[in-house]
This record gives structure tokens, sequence and C-alpha cells, in this order.
């Protein structure tokens, strides 16, 4: 599945492959956090793993998620 990395000596191809990884990141990270927030997530469970705080996760994330989490944890 990777890919070989471009090397810095090529910085244009370099600097498109570094777009193209935050863009697949972003993506995997909002569906991560659909999957998580379906499975009865909280904020601070997402946050966590996320390595930020839960409010910027919620910040983030809340408007988009397809439902939304409490704070008392998967029912």
């Amino acid at each position: 599945m990777a890919a070989e990395l471009p090397p810095p000596t090529d910085p244009a191809a370099a600097l498109a492959a570094v777009v193209a990884l935050r863009r697949r990141a972003e993506q995997l990270e909002y569906a991560a956090v659909d999957e998580a927030v379906r499975q009865g997530w909280t904020w601070a469970q997402v946050a966590q793993a996320l390595g930020v705080s839960r409010q910027a996760a919620h910040k983030r994330h809340a408007g988009r998620a397809t439902h939304r989490p409490t704070d008392e944890g998967p029912r």
C-alpha cells in the first residue's frame, strides 16, 4: 500500500506528495471519527485517540459527525 516517497532533493514531487498525504490523512481521520461516534465513543475518547483536547476534537468534528456523542460513554 505504501508507495515510495519522492526524495526531498526533488522539491516539486516531495511537496506534491506532502499535499496528497495530508489530504489522505484528513480523509482517514474523518472516517475514523465518524465510525468512533457511531460506536458510541465520547468526545473525550476521540480526543485522546487523536492526541488533542476534547474541545479541539469537538470543534473540528462536531459539525460534520453523523451522530452526536455525549461525554457519558457508550450505552
